[in-house]
């Protein structure tokens, strides 16, 4: 249990520290128009637009690289909160918490919240409620897929063990 606790708080002390950065700091256009220069796909992005914070975020709207910084900022919204979610269940489930699940959940939603919260004192970054929604959904997809390979795990390895002991009686 300690171990997740310790893994927690570097997560959460990471998260915190890039989340302090302004905008210029932590952009990624200039390394998407070195790595991307070609615009791959480019085709395939203008057709797709993305309605957040009541405004169209599209390759139109923003540009091709701005579009996919913002395609890429908010999978790792997605990606990070369900991994911190899951880090979450693993400690309370040490803890022998009954609704680990639902306390890996709420206890995501209040850090997202927090963390939208602490933007709001950075220049240049805004706290939105819509990225605490994008984070919870991605801790209740990772947790959901989670029990459900964990489920899978525990019944794969069930009947191999019966087949086991069967052939030896």
């Amino acid at each position: 249990m300690k171990k997740y606790v310790v893994l927690i708080i570097t997560v959460l002390i990471l998260l915190f520290s890039v989340s302090s950065m302004t905008y210029q700091q932590q952009t990624i256009v200039p390394t998407l128009k070195h790595i991307l220069n070609s615009q791959p796909f480019y085709h395939l992005l203008s057709k797709i637009e993305v309605t957040y914070w009541g405004q169209t975020i599209s390759v139109e709207t923003r540009g091709y690289y701005y579009f996919i910084e913002f395609l890429v900022r908010k999978g790792l919204h997605f990606v990070g909160y369900g991994l911190i979610a899951i880090l979450f269940y693993l400690m309370y489930r040490k803890f022998k918490a009954k609704f680990a699940v639902i306390y890996a959940i709420f206890t995501t939603f209040i850090v997202a919240s927090l963390d939208e919260y602490r933007q709001t004192f950075v220049v240049g970054r805004t706290g939105i409620f819509d990225d605490v929604i994008l984070d919870t959904a991605g801790a209740i997809t990772f947790i959901v897929f989670f029990k459900v390979v964990l489920v899978l795990y525990h019944k794969l390895k069930r009947p191999s063990s019966f087949k086991a002991k069967s052939a030896s009686d």
